[in-house]
């Protein structure tokens, strides 16, 4: 990123820190050094997103992470106070679904499929030595069926422990960072910011913690109903009127009283964005876990009293869980759908993701994913304790997973043929439109002679890059067809109580066929997509470029906090966003400067989050520079509350001054769409051209590559854009004091840049960062400091640096 293999930390810890070249590292005491220029200073935030290997276990987060996006997608909207809290209140129900799915497919695997099914049959634990002393018929101590679940519920209760474990440890690592207050001028006013400029945006500590404590309150509340409910049931059908009967119904009544609390507290409160909430609802967030995790002991203890009589059959009572989760997902997306579209009939625009419907959407693949991972755990395990017979079929010694999981699984391939249409369509209207812009491209190049080949070339990576824009088209239809494939899946179920391949039996051959056929696939796509996830995870631990490209995915996915799930991977943006707004509060007020911040893709969102949190003295010192960004392409229209035209628009108003490059090669970035207003020119460059020469001169012997989204700092245009937005910066403070050993009619040049993220073209790493060029010369006032600059940044699909590199290298997050 500063283009020199020499580079020193100066501020930050090895997970992100800011980076200076050696031999600026005490700019501040020698400015005579720097009268012809800034000083680039760099922000490295790669270890949030992709630091260690075991960040790619997080993979197995992903459900938790779309649910949480759902949140900040909602319309924005003037007023309806009461349905925007409707609407969180939702997603954080539908986060809470999918922690009690989490749970309870692992119940499904332990507990009924192992504890249940398989130690309760002969043929099955036979040919399993390590079930020996579990086998119902080696008649041991443990062989009695509430015994058996007891023991396998210390798997499900880790898990649900290891959750809470890590939410609680990323937040103290990743989260728990307070965002700048100016000492003179105090902290930015809640009242009438966007809502990025909150005090609390980015400090959840109360909410994330109420949640956590829910969560696992839930998870645990799960785990005890599949063990107690069937000891319960069996003793109201062998003993009723019994003092057990009674204990069982008191068992469920607590756990049904446990289950009700544990929603409320999910449902009571959302963010508190407009103060710093440092309070915590102390008693909530101990006891609330805690008794749950009694309620649980309580309940093994009850199961693994002696029942002689008890013996396991089929299977685990309490099957129909998945089929209840689904109707209730299934419910509350559709009520989603209804708050949202009421929320952007208020304020539509048409820039909007699907007309608002993007939250409901996303939310509806969260729980898709869920539903893949949960079923594909327990047709695998299914599959493998079954032995040669087909879960479900019959002829093996287990029953299999319950019926709703195998007609889950029979609509993938259904899901799929569907997906092809759209494909084919998308791939057909890219051909037609790269054939359409081969004239355009031409006339972006006078004087040239027309090349078929180079001219094809540069046209497909601009006909490439438009597919971005169809995105919320394609969400949208995966959208409903989960919606309506799920409601198939769910009344098949309930209306033949057995698996599809059984229920089409005695139909028409081709019928009975495609439905056995679809079964099998169906099966064997669920559970190959789960391990998938598990040897992705396992590759990107051991490979720190796979680990790279997973950062990717976190850059978008792990950028806001965590207010609907707990669970989801940390908020990173917690942590970088006060550490810029922390580093620029301090510098402009020690030295009286003025500071450019410069971002590329989603280092551009975090510079604009961050100048967001700046006092207004702070933030009429500071430029944007912006490239290759994502604001308004990606996250205007998706989180159209947070970025959409109303708050980039009171951001532009708000600094000093705002430039942004793009390219029509650029699948990710573009432009903001900001008009000029008074006494501010346009945000937007005109587009760059991508490449810069079209064919071969004296200064470009050889093809000049197609950038699309790296490389921004080739282009000649970024220096003078740099250079003109340092001109144009206020002049610079006088210092009522001397701050450093200059004297304090000396210069005191330094400069910010952040480090930038985003997708790596296909089939090679970024070039490294060429020198971009140096600012023409700060412009000097009488007793004050120069202007600062803006560095180049880099991208985290850039290969690692080299030893010899230093700390910054080109690595970022």
């Amino acid at each position: 990123m500063l283009d020199d293999p020499r580079t020193v930390r100066v501020s930050g810890d090895e997970t992100a820190a800011m980076h200076r070249r050696t031999e600026d590292r005490n700019a501040e005491k020698h400015p005579e050094r720097f009268r012809d220029g800034p000083v680039q200073e760099a922000y490295c935030w790669s270890g949030l997103t992709s630091g260690n290997g075991t960040r790619a276990l997080w993979l197995l987060l992903l459900p938790f992470m779309v649910v949480n996006l759902a949140h900040w997608m909602r319309p924005p909207t003037e007023g309806r106070r009461r349905t925007v809290r409707l609407y969180g209140t939702l997603v954080r129900l539908l986060a809470l679904s999918l922690t009690v799915l989490l749970t309870a497919s692992v119940c499904e695997v332990a507990l009924d499929l192992t504890a249940w099914q398989c130690a309760g049959s002969a043929a099955c634990a036979g040919r399993r030595s390590w079930l020996g002393f579990l086998a119902a018929d080696q008649g041991g101590w443990w062989s009695q069926p509430g015994r058996r679940l007891a023991l396998a519920a210390l798997v499900p209760t880790l898990l649900v422990w290891l959750l809470w474990y890590l939410s609680n440890r990323t937040w103290s690592a990743y989260e728990a960072q307070r965002p700048p207050r100016g000492e003179r001028e105090g902290p930015p006013a809640g009242a009438g910011r966007p809502p990025l400029g909150r005090p609390g945006f980015w400090y959840g500590r109360r909410l994330v913690a109420r949640l956590r404590a829910a969560h696992t309150a839930a998870g645990f509340l799960t785990v005890a109903a599949a063990v107690g409910g069937s000891a319960a049931r069996h003793d109201r059908l062998a003993r009723p009127g019994t003092g057990w009967a009674a204990l069982g119904w008191l068992v469920e009544a607590l756990l049904f009283a446990g289950a009700v609390f544990t929603t409320w507290v999910v449902c009571r409160r959302g963010r508190s964005e407009q103060r710093l909430d440092n309070g915590l609802d102390r008693a909530v967030v101990t006891w609330l876990p805690a008794a749950a995790l009694a309620l649980l002991a309580l309940t093994t203890g009850y199961a693994a009293w002696s029942r002689p009589g008890w013996r396991s059959s089929g299977t685990l009572p309490g099957d129909a869980t998945f089929g209840i989760i689904a109707v209730a997902q299934g419910g509350l997306v559709l009520a989603l759908g209804l708050v949202a579209l009421r929320l952007y009939r208020s304020a539509p625009h048409a820039r909007t993701a699907l007309y608002g419907l993007g939250g409901p959407a996303v939310a509806m693949l969260a729980c898709a994913l869920g539903g893949v991972m949960a079923g594909g755990v327990a047709q695998r395990v299914a599959d493998w304790l079954d032995g040669a017979a087909t879960p479900g079929m019959g002829g093996g010694p287990i029953a299999g997973p319950p019926v709703i999981l195998s007609w889950q699984a029979s609509v993938i391939p259904v899901l799929l043929i569907l997906l092809l249409a759209p494909a084919a369509f998308l791939t057909a209207r890219t051909a037609r439109r790269s054939r359409a812009l081969a004239p355009v491209v031409e006339s972006d190049y006078p004087g040239e002679e027309p090349d078929r080949v180079r001219t094809r070339r540069i046209a497909s990576a601009r006909a490439r890059a438009a597919l971005t824009d169809t995105a919320p088209v394609l969400v949208g239809l995966v959208s409903a067809a989960t919606l309506l494939l799920g409601a198939g899946a769910v009344a098949g179920a309930l209306l033949s109580g057995t698996v599809p391949g059984k229920a089409f039996t005695g139909r028409p051959a081709f019928v009975s066929g495609a439905a056995q056929a679809a079964q099998a696939l169906g099966s064997w796509l669920i559970g190959f997509g789960f391990i998938l996830f598990v040897t992705w995870g396992r590759r990107a631990y051991k490979d720190a470029s796979a680990r790279r490209t997973i950062g990717i995915l976190w850059d978008v996915g792990t950028f806001w906090p965590r207010a609907a799930h707990p669970f989801a991977p940390p908020c990173y943006a917690e942590r970088a966003v006060p550490d810029l707004a922390w580093r620029m509060s301090s510098w402009t007020g020690r030295t009286g400067g003025r500071l450019v911040i410069s971002g590329h893709s989603q280092g551009s969102v975090l510079a604009a989050a961050a100048v967001w949190q700046l006092p207004e003295g702070t933030r009429r010192r500071v430029a944007l520079l912006t490239y290759g960004s994502p604001l308004e392409r990606l996250y205007g229209r998706w989180f159209p509350a947070y970025f959409g035209p109303g708050p980039l628009g009171a951001l532009h108003r708000e600094l000093h001054c705002w430039r942004n490059l793009w390219r029509r090669t650029d699948p990710i970035g573009g432009p903001v769409q900001l008009p000029a207003e008074a006494h501010k020119p346009e945000v937007d460059h005109r587009a760059l051209r991508d490449p810069v020469v079209y064919g071969r001169t004296h200064d470009h012997p050889l093809p000049e590559p197609i950038l699309g989204h790296s490389d921004y700092q080739a282009d000649p245009v970024f220096a003078k854009e740099r250079a003109v937005l340092l001109d144009r910066l206020p002049p610079a403070l006088p210092l009522p004091a001397p701050r450093t050993a200059a004297s304090p009619g000396d210069p005191v040049p330094a400069e910010v840049a952040v480090s930038t993220t985003g997708a790596t073209p296909a089939g090679r790493p970024d070039p490294p960062d060429r020198p971009a060029g140096t600012a023409r010369p700060p412009h000097r006032p009488a007793g004050g400091a120069p202007a600062a600059g803006a560095a180049p940044a880099g991208d985290p699909g850039d290969p690692a640096p080299a030893p010899d590199q230093g700390s910054a290298g080109r690595s970022s997050g």
